[in-house]
């Protein structure tokens, strides 16, 4: 766990699966799947992503993690990195992606 939000490491990951995730207490939740590269390995997370996203797009993509942030169960489902996102107009998260693909794993800096 880290002290102050501009401590959390973030790194690129690739969205292995995503499945909906309608038994989070929160609307269009979504798990996700994260593959970190071969020194971080695969994780999970969740967010709700539906409104911008359906699960079968996501897989493949490029994404960002904080991954120092420590982990916390949503209905059963363990989430160990935050997938980074940033509010749209009426606050859902729009993910934020590398423009080109990277090496995964790789540290935002």
């Amino acid at each position: 766990m880290v002290d102050s939000p501009f401590d959390a490491e973030i790194r690129v990951g690739e969205v292995l699966e995503a499945k909906a995730f309608p038994e989070a207490n929160k609307p269009k939740m979504t798990k996700l799947w994260i593959d970190l590269g071969e020194d971080h390995g695969e994780v999970q997370s969740a967010g709700q992503l539906d409104h911008h996203y359906e699960p079968e797009e996501l897989k493949g993509r490029q994404v960002l993690c904080a991954t120092t942030l420590g982990s916390v169960r949503i209905a059963g489902f363990k989430s160990e990195v935050l997938t980074v996102g940033v509010p749209d107009e009426e606050g859902y998260p729009v993910l934020v992606e590398p423009e080109t693909n990277v090496p995964l794993g790789g540290v935002l800096f």
